[in-house]
């Protein structure tokens, strides 16, 4: 697909770093559930600095929506996100993306590594086949939980929250670890789908290899 350039229709914060974008949709652009876009603020000096963002939305909905964790201190294109408002333009390229749901299992994310998992879980929600898939959500506080209300809902006891800085009452404190996978009361023998940061996603890896999860079994993508 050519660069499209599209208006936003809002911007708002979902938590205290991570912005909720929504824009026109291109006529004729589609995507699954999992997948993401190259985005561009349609600028002058920004035009050649892409960053790949999730759909976060639904592929049926007739809006683009995205999640976007921003970095102000990177002096980057996270950071010119925070100052652009609704009328302004970014520019979306092709859709692309490693993640992909097969069937129920066990989604494994680290911070905005959760991003490619929200559209997963909201049209499984839409077609009423949540099933008995978990999200283990690995994040540094509580305010950093991106949807966590709306994944409280959705997934109730599905829903597990680690946090490796706060000490919150009802949820894990610490990094994900395979004694705490163990506690999670996990299907071995289903998909496991992780995102997140390198280091945190090669730990877990390593840690589902020794809990005897095949590679074939687990669908990862660095975020």
């Amino acid at each position: 697909m050519k660069n499209q350039v599209v208006h936003i229709k809002s911007i708002a914060h979902a938590t205290h770093d991570v912005l909720h974008i929504v824009t026109e949709k291109p006529e004729g652009m589609t995507f699954k559930p999992g997948q993401a876009t190259e985005l561009f603020v349609d600028e002058s000096g920004w035009e050649n600095e892409g960053r790949p963002f999730t759909f976060t939305g639904l592929p049926e909905q007739e809006h683009l929506e995205f999640m976007i964790k921003t970095y102000p201190s990177h002096n980057g294109v996270t950071e010119k996100l925070l100052s652009l408002k609704a009328g302004d333009r970014v520019i979306l390229n092709d859709v692309f993306g490693a993640i992909a749901y097969k069937g129920e299992g066990t989604f494994i994310a680290g911070g905005a590594g959760v991003t490619p998992f929200i559209s997963i879980l909201r049209h499984l929600k839409s077609q009423g086949k949540l099933g008995d898939n978990k999200l283990i959500f690995a994040n540094n506080s509580e305010k950093d939980i991106i949807l966590k209300n709306e994944f409280q809902t959705m997934l109730g006891d599905n829903f597990i929250n680690i946090l490796s800085e706060d000490t919150v009452g009802g949820i894990a404190h610490g990094r994900i670890t395979e004694k705490f996978l163990k506690n999670c009361g996990l299907a071995y023998d289903k998909p496991f789908y992780i995102c997140g940061p390198p280091p945190m996603m090669e730990a877990v890896v390593e840690q589902l290899a020794h809990l005897n999860v095949s590679k074939d079994q687990m669908v990862t993508e660095a975020f």
